[in-house]
This record gives C-alpha cells, sequence and structure tokens, in this order.
C-alpha cells in the first residue's frame, strides 16, 4: 500500500533540503550517498536534534518509494519488487529524543554476496508518534492508516559493486508555468545508479539584466529522461529575477561524472 504521493515541491523537501519539520525535529545528513560491494557489512549512523523545549517520542522504519520522470515521489511499506530493505537492520523502532537534546541513531546495511551491480535505493522516515501508533508499533506493527505527526525522509542510496549513473544532455529548452516562460534542460540517464545535476549558467535576458540559471537539483534514476527547469536567480535580489526573453546562457552544469558546457540562445 502506497503512504504518500508527493509534487515535485515535497520531493524537494523530502530528498534535497535540509531535513528538518514543522514537528521541532531535525536530522543530519540529510542524504546518505555510499558505496559498497557484495558481502559488505556497511555500519552508519544518523543524528536526531530535538529543537523543541520537551522530550520527544520518534519513530523511524524504512520505506521503499518510487519517482517519476515527471517529478512525483510515492512512499510504500510494502516491499517492491527488487527493494534491497531487507538488507537493511535499524537499531530499534521507537527513539526518546530529550529537550534541547541530540540522540544518534545507528543502522546497518549487510550487501549479500550475490548481489549484483546495481543502486540499492531506500528511505528512512522519522515520524512524531501519537500515542495510537506506539500503541501499534509496541505491538509490533506500525498501520499506515494512523496519521502521522510530521516526518522527515533520509534517503539513502549505494552504489552496489561500481553502480554509476551516465548522464547525457539531451536538450535546453523552455516550458510555460503558470503562463510563464521558464528555461528548461532535458537528461537523460543511461548508467545504473542515479545522478544529479549541479552548477549554474551565467544569463543575459533581451534587456541585458545578468542573472544565473540554476538546475533544479533532484535525481535522474537509472533509465530515466528527465525535463528538469532552470531557475533564474540574482544574489543581490530578494525574489527571484522575471527576465526578458530571448534569454543567452552559457557556463557550465555539473554532474557526478563530468559537465556539461552550454553556449546558446533561447528564443
Amino acid at each position: 500500500m502506497s503512504v504518500g504521493l508527493l509534487p515535485l515541491a515535497a520531493l524537494w523537501v523530502a530528498l534535497c533540503a535540509p531535513a528538518q519539520a514543522a514537528f521541532e525535529v531535525a536530522v543530519t545528513p540529510s542524504r546518505f550517498e555510499l558505496e559498497g560491494r557484495s558481502a559488505q557489512r556497511m555500519g552508519q549512523v544518523l543524528e536526531i536534534q530535538n529543537l523543541g523545549g520537551a522530550a520527544t517520542q520518534l519513530s523511524v522504519r524504512t520505506l521503499d518509494w518510487r519517482y517519476s520522470a515527471a517529478g512525483e515521489l510515492s512512499l510504500h511499506d510494502e516491499l517492491l519488487d527488487g527493494s534491497c530493505r531487507p538488507w537493511v537492520t535499524i537499531e530499534r523502532k521507537l527513539v526518546q529524543v530529550p529537550a534541547r537534546g541530540t540522540v544518534r541513531f545507528r543502522f546497518q546495511i549487510d550487501i549479500p554476496a550475490e548481489a549484483p551491480r546495481s543502486e540499492c535505493r531506500f528511505i528512512l522516515a522519522i515520524e512524531g508518534v501519537e500515542p495510537a501508533q506506539q500503541a501499534v508499533i509496541d505491538r509490533g506493527g506500525a498501520s499506515l492508516s494512523l496519521p502521522v505527526n510530521g516526518r522527515i525522509a533520509v534517503t539513502v542510496y549505494v552504489g552496489v559493486n561500481g553502480a554509476q549513473p551516465q548522464l547525457e544532455l539531451l536538450e535546453l529548452g523552455q516550458q510555460a508555468v503558470n503562463g510563464t516562460r521558464q528555461a528548461t534542460v532535458t537528461v537523460r540517464n543511461s548508467g545504473d545508479a542515479h545522478g544529479r545535476l549541479d552548477g549554474s549558467l551565467d544569463a543575459k535576458d533581451a534587456d541585458g539584466m545578468g542573472f544565473e540559471l540554476v538546475p533544479e537539483g533532484t535525481p535522474v534514476l537509472p533509465g530515466q529522461t528527465r525535463v528538469l527547469p532552470l531557475h533564474p536567480r540574482r544574489t543581490d535580489a530578494k525574489s527571484p529575477p522575471v527576465p526578458r526573453w530571448p534569454i543567452r546562457a552559457s557556463g557550465a552544469l555539473d554532474w557526478d561524472r563530468g559537465a556539461f558546457k552550454i553556449n546558446a540562445e533561447l528564443p
């Protein structure tokens, strides 16, 4: 059973942004990007910080996830085909964090000896615990029909036996968003691990206004072709600039194993 479908903006919070939520809990790191090999045991630690003035109890569990090329994330408590969650052991299901305190939480990944070259992906969900939820957890199960009091999703990626992305830039283009034109870049990943774009392009609009175009940093999964927005940004402006087209852009967009050099005009 799916436990949620999130739009692109929520995906950014769940997978990329610093992990913190309205229930006064912060988690570091916000994601793990690891490398491992067959028959390897990997121990990892995350820190859970309670920013509030009262002790809080949290539940921790693993979830599978799917992410569409359109930028929609779905979380799943059931094991999906090819799930690597059976490799994962968490330290405990419930965590008590004192007021203004920090707890170190451990989890372990045991990669099977027969594991092929691939990318293991799962989410560690740190959730607020209501009394009804706590009773269910204490009985040994987590009921997804019960509401949560806040959730932080920490994504774990493990490149097994050398799995790597292979990104290809297909097109620099544009799309209409709420009646406004937005620059985009189309990227294909023919590798066997996720990749991301980074860096920025120097741009000028028809009036000569200078600004940067920054790619969305959400993942491009193996086999996906994604159209990623390029967000306009000026470091001296409180709000994003609204450029007048055409736009001239140049520079490089970086990824895990290289960079794409760009010098183009968007009409």
